[in-house]
Protein backbone atom coordinates (compact mmCIF):
# COMPACT_ATOMS: atom_id res chain seq x y z
CA UNK A 1 0.00 0.00 0.00
CA UNK A 2 1.34 3.72 -0.62
CA UNK A 3 0.45 6.63 1.09
CA UNK A 4 -1.95 8.17 -0.37
CA UNK A 5 -2.51 10.85 1.42
CA UNK A 6 0.79 12.81 1.36
CA UNK A 7 0.66 16.36 2.17
CA UNK A 8 2.79 19.33 4.02
CA UNK A 9 1.43 18.37 7.50
CA UNK A 10 1.96 14.84 7.36
CA UNK A 11 5.08 15.43 6.13
CA UNK A 12 6.29 17.69 8.93
CA UNK A 13 5.47 14.80 11.11
CA UNK A 14 7.40 12.30 9.72
CA UNK A 15 9.85 14.77 9.56
CA UNK A 16 9.49 16.13 13.13
CA UNK A 17 9.92 12.05 14.09
CA UNK A 18 13.04 11.62 12.65
CA UNK A 19 14.51 14.43 14.45
CA UNK A 20 15.18 12.04 16.89
CA UNK A 21 18.12 9.83 16.50
CA UNK A 22 16.50 7.35 18.97
CA UNK A 23 13.40 7.38 17.23
CA UNK A 24 15.55 6.94 13.62
CA UNK A 25 17.40 4.07 15.41
CA UNK A 26 14.18 2.93 16.66
CA UNK A 27 12.54 2.85 12.74
CA UNK A 28 15.46 1.10 11.39
CA UNK A 29 15.03 -1.56 13.64
CA UNK A 30 10.95 -2.25 12.93
CA UNK A 31 11.98 -1.69 9.21
CA UNK A 32 14.76 -4.01 8.62
CA UNK A 33 12.83 -6.33 10.83
CA UNK A 34 9.53 -6.28 10.61
CA UNK A 35 8.06 -6.25 14.55
CA UNK A 36 10.11 -6.18 17.76
CA UNK A 37 8.44 -5.69 21.32
CA UNK A 38 9.85 -3.03 23.93
CA UNK A 39 11.85 -5.42 25.19
CA UNK A 40 13.96 -6.18 21.98
CA UNK A 41 14.56 -2.80 21.47
CA UNK A 42 15.30 -1.87 24.79
CA UNK A 43 18.03 -4.43 24.73
CA UNK A 44 19.51 -4.05 21.48
CA UNK A 45 19.46 -0.41 21.80
CA UNK A 46 20.31 -0.20 24.94
CA UNK A 47 17.77 2.18 26.43
CA UNK A 48 15.63 1.97 29.52
CA UNK A 49 12.27 1.03 29.22
CA UNK A 50 10.88 4.40 30.04
CA UNK A 51 13.07 6.03 27.16
CA UNK A 52 11.76 3.11 24.71
CA UNK A 53 8.37 3.36 25.54
CA UNK A 54 8.16 7.34 25.04
CA UNK A 55 9.93 6.89 21.62
CA UNK A 56 7.27 4.63 20.58
CA UNK A 57 3.94 6.31 21.60
CA UNK A 58 5.48 9.50 19.78
CA UNK A 59 6.21 7.15 16.74
CA UNK A 60 2.52 5.81 16.82
CA UNK A 61 1.32 9.52 17.86
CA UNK A 62 2.83 10.75 14.85
CA UNK A 63 0.88 8.11 12.61
CA UNK A 64 4.53 5.91 11.47
CA UNK A 65 4.34 3.03 13.91
CA UNK A 66 1.23 0.68 15.30
CA UNK A 67 0.92 -1.96 18.00
CA UNK A 68 -0.61 -5.43 19.00
CA UNK A 69 -0.95 -6.97 21.94
CA UNK A 70 0.22 -10.45 22.71
CA UNK A 71 -0.65 -11.74 26.51
CA UNK A 72 1.55 -8.79 28.52
CA UNK A 73 3.77 -8.59 25.29
CA UNK A 74 3.51 -5.50 23.04
CA UNK A 75 4.72 -5.66 19.79
CA UNK A 76 5.22 -3.04 17.32
CA UNK A 77 5.52 -2.43 13.45
CA UNK A 78 5.66 0.31 10.54
CA UNK A 79 2.73 1.06 9.08
CA UNK A 80 1.97 -0.23 5.81
CA UNK A 81 1.06 2.91 4.61
CA UNK A 82 4.50 4.39 5.50
CA UNK A 83 6.37 2.12 4.57
CA UNK A 84 7.86 3.24 1.18
CA UNK A 85 8.10 6.46 2.05
CA UNK A 86 10.63 4.83 5.51
CA UNK A 87 11.99 2.66 2.36
CA UNK A 88 13.65 5.51 0.81
CA UNK A 89 14.56 7.78 3.68
CA UNK A 90 16.52 4.07 4.53
CA UNK A 91 17.93 3.42 1.54
CA UNK A 92 20.34 6.46 1.92
CA UNK A 93 20.77 5.39 5.58
CA UNK A 94 22.00 1.81 5.19
CA UNK A 95 25.49 2.02 5.51
CA UNK A 96 25.66 4.04 8.59
CA UNK A 97 27.89 2.66 11.64
CA UNK A 98 25.25 2.74 14.21
CA UNK A 99 22.16 1.85 12.38
CA UNK A 100 24.60 -1.23 10.80
CA UNK A 101 25.89 -2.07 14.38
CA UNK A 102 22.37 -2.07 15.90
CA UNK A 103 21.39 -4.52 13.75
CA UNK A 104 24.30 -6.67 14.18
CA UNK A 105 23.31 -6.80 17.76
CA UNK A 106 19.76 -7.52 17.01
CA UNK A 107 20.88 -10.40 14.90
CA UNK A 108 23.88 -11.64 17.42
CA UNK A 109 20.37 -11.59 20.19
CA UNK A 110 18.33 -13.41 17.61
CA UNK A 111 20.77 -16.09 17.14
CA UNK A 112 21.62 -16.35 20.71
CA UNK A 113 17.53 -16.49 21.64
CA UNK A 114 17.03 -19.53 18.80
CA UNK A 115 20.28 -21.25 20.41
CA UNK A 116 18.67 -21.04 23.86
CA UNK A 117 15.14 -22.31 22.53
CA UNK A 118 16.79 -25.53 21.16
CA UNK A 119 18.40 -26.34 24.21
CA UNK A 120 14.85 -25.67 26.14
CA UNK A 121 13.84 -28.14 23.67
CA UNK A 122 16.23 -30.46 23.79
CA UNK A 123 15.45 -30.88 27.50
CA UNK A 124 12.24 -31.77 27.73
CA UNK A 125 13.20 -34.81 25.67
CA UNK A 126 15.81 -36.29 28.34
Amino acid sequence: MKLKHFNLSLGTQIMKAFSEESRIRIMHLLFRNKELCISDIELILDFTQTKTSRHLIYLKNAGLVTSRKVDQWTFYSIKEGVLGFIEVLFNYLEKDPMLVQDQSIFETLYNNRELALCKLEARKWR
